[in-house]
């Protein structure tokens, strides 16, 4: 079950990357813009999406979901997936 589970997990996520490929013919500017983000989250969206770094952090954060995180121990667990996805 866990397997199953797990597997329509990642052919979900691996839809939302093509998605997003699609999407990403738009600048990221435009992409802020239609999402009416401004200032820090503007800069903090931008940021992340010329960095190609919304990937691993969505990985990450989707991880944490799965295992019902919440609060400093989702926070822990997303900043080590993260920095373990980054060393790889």
């Amino acid at each position: 079950m866990k397997k199953l589970i797990l597997s329509i997990a990642v052919s979900t996520f691996a839809a939302g990357l093509a998605s997003s490929a699609l999407a990403a013919d738009a600048t990221c500017a435009e992409q802020a813009a239609a999402k009416k983000l401004a200032g820090a989250a503007k800069n903090s969206f931008i940021k992340k999406c010329e960095g190609g770094g919304a990937t691993a952090p969505s990985a990450c954060e989707g991880q944490a979901k799965e295992k019902k995180l919440h609060g400093a121990a989702k926070s822990s667990f997303v900043k080590k997936c993260e920095a373990d996805a980054a060393a790889k």
